[in-house]
Formats: structure tokens, C-alpha cells, sequence
């Protein structure tokens, strides 16, 4: 149990016992007392002074004295600022903590819970590369997927590709008109990009059949309709609903070079999955629960025969689930697929990350399934975030301006290798050394600045400033770890760390700088726990980094190997352990590495 979670149960049970009242200890706030104040922690009394019928004061004068004459193992002293109860801990119960844990390699991480969750990520298509938006995606994913992990629970991690429709087939057309038989064995090209150079083949070709058509008299809505381009995509998507061989034939060969090229990137920034789904296996499901839906009046039908659900008297508005000619829509596919899901997984909880465009689409999803009542509805959740745009403004894929993953994802480890040789420490490396310190840098400070952004935010990604070595970055936090590494080293403690405080009896008062970090490694139990609630992992981002920020203010005023005396340097040995073990574990649960030496 963290000590917040301790602070509101001695607290709940102290008003129990002063007047018999019952105050669940979740609606106890309790907060870091302000610096400006003496204590560690504040319970704010304001919402129980009604309850109680007394004043702030008075409510926090008695459970200030009950609390420490009740738990003297925990609290050594109180004191009142306006209706805040600003409660000391007692100095032991830090020491006890910090020795019980220094060493533990799973400090942080939740024993079991029983509880099973699917994360869905990534869902890309399969006619372009993975690009700048979709990184936000997988790190996001992916890491939410680990806090939970790390939370104990049981995570399932999925991905729906999204590998049909008209826009796999202007790729197709496009390959056939210009491609001359190329692949993207005789270009050299990685499968992905090549695929995705025709879909803006594609594009380049039908704005050019439109303006021809437009120079000829027609109007701009009939030109557009009028490419032949577009008809012959159109003719495809035709031709693969209806199984003609040659069609189905390219769409996979294209698919397979598409899928060759995801993985080299999945592998490369880590992110994996426990079960892929297809939608050219899923866009059929879900027409029997139209069928259930239309017998028990969940949804009506029209004139036209095209099925609909009413959800304006939720706040929302009529919505298409069946078309007059029998297809079904996405919401239906979505619908269908969250109960096959259900199904195989029984999952209790099934988050979907996608960008925040589809805040209505995920409303609407969840509400449908609930008056459908099936088992996966009350677990749905949309974890929205925001989009991630440059500089210079948002990106298109069909004209060729994203950010493309591999680029940036090279040009971060360029960035890094270049700063690194700026500061003249890697003389000593290896070269496949440091390849991979680059690698490390690269990726690290891509993903914590993707990461350390509320999901719900929209961010602008800045390259130079995401590998700053000195500011709110992957890099600080992990330089910080290699410096502590290095400490170790040198002090010959790595191996036998266990020994460490052994027979040693703490007496001397805590530094506050000793104390801050303290107080800051004990948080982080609950920081896990807070960012998996709230699915933010963020919460974790900005904990690593006050860590290390806590660590370096610690070190750059205490020598540890230079202590004052041997107690001090057990103390301070012991810290860095456990600040090591941290950073190590929070940057972890984001997908990053840490190196041992920089």
C-alpha cells in the first residue's frame, strides 16, 4: 500500500473513531504538502467540516493529535494552515521503506489481479507507410499495454489492419498503370514506401485527369466522378468484392510487400501484438446483431430498407447501421468485431486507441453494443488522443507530406549521434557500441517526447528539441541513469549490492535533498497505478523525469563515494540503487531502454 493510500485509511479510521461517522477512504484528498510549509503530506478538510458540523480548524486539531498518537510508527507531528492538515511522517518509516526496497527489481510493479484487458493500436492501412501519427499510435499503445501489465493485469494487445477498400485499390491501379512490373526487390525499396509512392501515383494522376476534364467544359463535381482513374478504382474495389481472381491475386502480393515493410519498422521501434485482425476477414461481421437489433427494437427500418438506430435521446443522433442494399458500414464491422473479440479473449476492459476524429464514432460504438447487451459493451474504451502535426502544419499522406516513420526515426538517430560526438564521451566505444548507444538516444527521445504529452493534447513534434541532453527529455533521464551506473562501477557496488546495509543502524537525520528523493522513489507504486487508471502514460513521463531531475539536484550537492561519514555513503548508495531501479523500470513501461554507460 502507498503511503497516500495509507494516509486516507488512518485517516478515514480516525473519523470513525472521533464521531462515528463513515467516510469511505477514497473520498480523502490527500496532496504533497506546498514547499512553503512545513510537512510531507496535506489532507484537505473542507469537505467533511458540513458533515461533521465543525469548524476546519477545530476537525484538524483533533484528528491532527489522533492521527499521531494513533499511528506514532507513521506520523511524528501536525500543524493547521486553513482548513489543510499538514501532516509530518515520521523519519523512520522513510529509512524502512528505502531498506526494504532499494533492492528490489520489481519495485513498482503490482502482483496479479486477475483482471484481463485488450489494448487495439496501430490500425494501419495498407496502402501507404507508417508515418509521424501513427508513432504517437504505437508508443501510445504500447505503453498503455505495459502500465497495465506492470498494474497486474492480464494484457492481450491487438491490431486491425485495415487492408481493403478503395483506397488499397487506387495503389493497385496505380501500380498497374506505372510500375512497368517494378517491385520493390528490383527498386531496392522498402515494401511499405514502395507500395505507398503509387497511392500518391495514384493521387498525382487523377488531380491531372480532373483538371484535363475541367479544361474540356465539365464541371468540377462531375470531373471528379469522371476520371477514368477513379473508375478503374472503383472497378477494382468491384472486382475484389466479388472474388476475380487476378484482383485478389495483386492485393496480396502488394499486401505481403506492405507487411514485409511493417515489420522492419514494428521491430524497430519495438511494438508487438498478441493477435492481428484483418478487415478483409471483419467487414462481414456484425449483420446477424443487425438482424438481433431489428427483433428487439434496437433499430428500425426505413422506407428504402436501410436499418438506423435513434440515439438522439442520448444526446447523440440518427446513425446508418445497414445500407438500403443490404451492406453494413464500419460502426456494423466494429460492432461484430468487438463481440468476436468478447469472444476469444473475454477480455474485462477493451481500450481502442485512435486518434481523436473518431470521438463520435466511439460514443456511438459503445452505446450501440450496450443496448445490444453484449458482454464486451460496459468494458469499451476509446483512448483519444490528439493529433501531432510539425512546425510547419499538418501532414497528407495522399500528396506525399507526412513525416515517414523510417526517416524520422533515422534522422533522430542522427540527430543523436551527432550530439553525442559533440560532447567528445564515446572516444572509448566500440563502433557496433556506438551504433547502438545512437539507436538508444534516437528512439528514446522520439518516444519520450511523443509520450510525455497529455494523449488527449495535440502536439507539434520538434526534432532538435526532443534530444536536448539537458531539458524535459529521453536523453536527460537516460544520461541520468548510465551517471548513476558509472557510480556504482566505480564504487565496486554492482553484484553485491544486497550486502550494502548490512548491520548498518541509520541515526543520523535526513538531508533534505535525501528526503525529497526519497519521498519521490516512494511515489512511484502509485504514479503506475494512477496512469493506468487513467490511461495516460504521460503520469509516468513526467514522474521519470522529476526523478531524475530530483537525483541530479541530490548528487550535485552530496558526494556519495566522498560522504561525510559511512552511514551517509550507505544511505546515498542506497538511493541511487533504487533511482537506478526506477528509471530503469518507469522508462520501461514507455518502450524506452536505458543505457548502462553514455
Amino acid at each position: 500500500m502507498s503511503l497516500v493510500s495509507r494516509i486516507k485509511a488512518a485517516t478515514a479510521y480516525s473519523i470513525g473513531e472521533l464521531y462515528h461517522q463513515q467516510i469511505p477512504a477514497e473520498f480523502i484528498l490527500v496532496n504533497s504538502t506546498k514547499p512553503e510549509f512545513e510537512g510531507d503530506y496535506t489532507v484537505v478538510l473542507f469537505a467533511f467540516v458540513k458533515q461533521l458540523k465543525l469548524s476546519p480548524d477545530a476537525l484538524g486539531a483533533a484528528l491532527g493529535n489522533h492521527l499521531v498518537a494513533n499511528f506514532p510508527n507513521l506520523f511524528s507531528g501536525y500543524n493547521l494552515v486553513k482548513g489543510f492538515l499538514n501532516l509530518t511522517v515520521r523519519e523512520g518509516y522513510w529509512m524502512r521503506f528505502l531498506t526494504r526496497n532499494y533492492t528490489a527489481e520489481a519495485f513498482g510493479k503490482a502482483n496479479p489481479t486477475g483482471s484481463k484487458v485488450m489494448v487495439e493500436y496501430s490500425s494501419p492501412n495498407t496502402n501507404k507507410p507508417l508515418h509521424l501519427g501513427h508513432l504517437r499510435n504505437n508508443f501510445l499503445g504500447r505503453s498503455i499495454a505495459e502500465i497495465l501489465k506492470a498494474t497486474g493485469n492480464e494484457v492481450v494487445k491487438t491490431c486491425i489492419v485495415n487492408d481493403r477498400g478503395i483506397h488499397i485499390c487506387k495503389s493497385m491501379i496505380a501500380w498497374q498503370l506505372f510500375a512497368h512490373g517494378a517491385t520493390p526487390e528490383t527498386t531496392h525499396t522498402k515494401g511499405d514506401h514502395f507500395v505507398g509512392d503509387y497511392y500518391v501515383k495514384y493521387n498525382d494522376e487523377y488531380k491531372r485527369q480532373v483538371a484535363e476534364l475541367k479544361a474540356a467544359g465539365m464541371l468540377e463535381e462531375e470531373a471528379a466522378q469522371s476520371a477514368p482513374i477513379m473508375k478503374a478504382a472503383q472497378q477494382m474495389l468491384l472486382d475484389w468484392e466479388e472474388g476475380k481472381p487476378e484482383v485478389i491475386d495483386l492485393w496480396k502480393r502488394m499486401n505481403e510487400w506492405v507487411y514485409a515493410g511493417f515489420k522492419k519498422t514494428y521491430d524497430k521501434i519495438g511494438t508487438d501484438f498478441d493477435k492481428i485482425y484483418y478487415e478483409s476477414n471483419t467487414y462481414l461481421l456484425g449483420k446477424d446483431l443487425v438482424e438481433k437489433g431489428l427483433k428487439e427494437k434496437v433499430f428500425y427500418q426505413k422506407e428504402d430498407g436501410s436499418v438506423w438506430i435513434d440515439l438522439t435521446g442520448d444526446g447523440l443522433d440518427e446513425k446508418l447501421v445497414r445500407r438500403k442494399d443490404g451492406t453494413s458500414v464500419y460502426i456494423t464491422q466494429d460492432i461484430g468485431l468487438a463481440e468476436q473479440k468478447q469472444k476469444e479473449f473475454n477480455a474485462g476492459q477493451s481500450i481502442y486507441v485512435v486518434g481523436d476524429e473518431q470521438n463520435y464514432h466511439f460514443k456511438v460504438l459503445k452505446l450501440i453494443c450496450q443496448k445490444l447487451r453484449l458482454p464486451s459493451a460496459d468494458g469499451i474504451y476509446h483512448l483519444s488522443y490528439g493529433m501531432v502535426e510539425l512546425p510547419t502544419g499538418k501532414m497528407k499522406s495522399r500528396e506525399g507530406t507526412v513525416v515517414d516513420a523510417d526517416d524520422l526515426i533515422q534522422e533522430m538517430v542522427e540527430i543523436a549521434r551527432q550530439k553525442t560526438e559533440e560532447l567528445g564521451k564515446v572516444n572509448d566505444f566500440t563502433e557496433a557500441e556506438r551504433i547502438d548507444l545512437y539507436e538508444t538516444l534516437g528512439l528514446g527521445a522520439l518516444k519520450f517526447f511523443l509520450l510525455r504529452v497529455d494523449p488527449k493534447k495535440k502536439m507539434i513534434f520538434n526534432p532538435e528539441e526532443s534530444i536536448d541532453f539537458h531539458g524535459f527529455t529521453g536523453p536527460f533521464i537516460q544520461y541520468t541513469h548510465a551517471r548513476i551506473k558509472s557510480i556504482l562501477r566505480k564504487m565496486g557496488i554492482e553484484g553485491n549490492a544486497a550486502e550494502i546495509a548490512s548491520g548498518v543502524e541509520f541515526k543520523e537525520a535526513l538531508l533534505p535533498l535525501e528526503k525529497s528523493l526519497i519521498v519521490t522513489l516512494e511515489q512511484f507504486p502509485a504514479t503506475l497505478q494512477d496512469a493506468g487508471l487513467e490511461h495516460d502514460p504521460s503520469k509516468v513521463a513526467i514522474y521519470i523525469f522529476n526523478l531524475a531531475k530530483t537525483f541530479s539536484s541530490f548528487y550535485n550537492e552530496h558526494s556519495i563515494a566522498n560522504a561525510e561519514t559511512e552511514e551517509k555513503k550507505t544511505l546515498r548508495l542506497m538511493l541511487a540503487i533504487l533511482t537506478a531501479t526506477v528509471i530503469k523500470t518507469g522508462m520501461k513501461v514507455l518502450g524506452i531502454n536505458v543505457p548502462e554507460r553514455m
